[in-house]
């Protein structure tokens, strides 16, 4: 396969894979759709256990307050029931005094126990319409949920369909790349880009010239190394410009220098994509690494065998 349909297939294959990536992280953010329903309900819920306490608490207060009015007023009928039967002058004072103190003690208990039935009368409304209005909530809760399965069932349908074209597009691709180019997307949403006038167009960063010009080679001569950009490692190809874009390409409001990028990134996107780029290189730079390690051990090991000849020739 030719580097340009290397190159038109990572095309394709980036298209899938941003829109996966996208209905990936729609179906994990679903759920957060309902997160306010759901605590405006636990908390209508909270609310209707304590209030109902509340009531709880005042119909055992009523309950008392009647069996004391009950008393009361038992008390005073039977003292207006001993005045007929009495014969002396004390007996009539104790009466009297009973049937004083409980008709205080009855008209007392008596408002004390309308104020409190009242109290019990309004909590019992609120309770009736807090029941209502969680009913209402926990079905249209219910309705959300339902209609939220339906919406992440047609997001899961679209994620099977861009899978099967993600493994058409990629089976004739090398595995390796497109591991690494998955990384790239799932951190940039554009894996593969241009280089113009030797400036990678995804990070504007002015490439070294031989660098930009390997690129290049690359493509022209059917090159099969990808290259990648050394700055936020992204899948580079070769773009040639027109004369009047090359002037106006090179403005360095457009194409940034090796000591920055461009002015119009914000330095906090700009320090977050410095980082994520940095780890993607860092793993794309693994294997180099390793080889290079293995060059050098072998290099020592020539070094030492020629010191060890030297040694022998000096002592015949």
């Amino acid at each position: 396969m030719v580097m340009t349909e290397v190159f038109d297939k990572l095309k394709d294959l980036q298209d899938v894979l941003a829109e996966k990536y996208s209905l990936e992280a729609k179906i994990a953010d679903s759920p957060k759709q309902l997160e306010s329903q759901e605590e405006l309900l636990a908390r209508l819920k909270k609310e209707y256990i304590e209030k109902h306490a509340s009531y709880e608490t005042v119909k055992a207060k009523v309950e008392k307050l009647k069996e004391e009015l009950a008393e009361a007023e038992a008390s005073r009928e039977a003292g207006e029931k001993g005045m007929d039967n009495i014969t002396t002058h004390r007996e009539y004072e104790a009466l009297d005094k009973q049937i004083t103190e409980a008709t205080e003690r009855e008209n007392s208990v008596r408002k004390e126990l309308q104020k409190e039935d009242k109290n019990l009368e309004e909590l019992n409304e609120i309770l009736h319409s807090d029941e209502e209005m969680i009913k209402s909530q926990e079905t249209e809760l219910e309705s959300s949920k339902a209609s939220l399965n339906q919406e992440i069932d047609s997001y899961k349908k679209e994620h099977s369909d861009l899978e099967k074209k993600e493994a058409e597009i990629s089976k004739d691709l090398d595995q390796e790349i497109v591991y690494k180019f998955q990384r790239i997307i799932q951190r940039n949403t554009e894996g593969i880009v241009a280089v113009r006038n030797g400036v990678c167009t995804g990070c504007h960063m002015i490439l070294p010239a031989n660098f930009a010009n390997e690129v290049r080679e690359a493509e022209n001569n059917g090159d099969k190394d990808i290259l990648f950009c050394p700055y936020c490692s992204r899948i580079l190809y070769y773009e040639e410009v027109s004369e009047d874009q090359q002037e106006d390409y090179f403005d360095m409001g457009v194409a940034g220098s090796l000591a920055g990028l461009d002015e119009d990134f914000d330095d906090e996107d700009s320090e977050e994509r410095e980082d994520e780029d940095e780890e993607i290189k860092s793993e794309f730079d693994d294997e180099d690494e390793i080889d290079d390690e293995d060059s050098e051990d072998a290099d020592d090991e020539d070094d030492e065998d020629s010191d060890d000849e030297d040694d022998d020739e000096d002592e015949e």
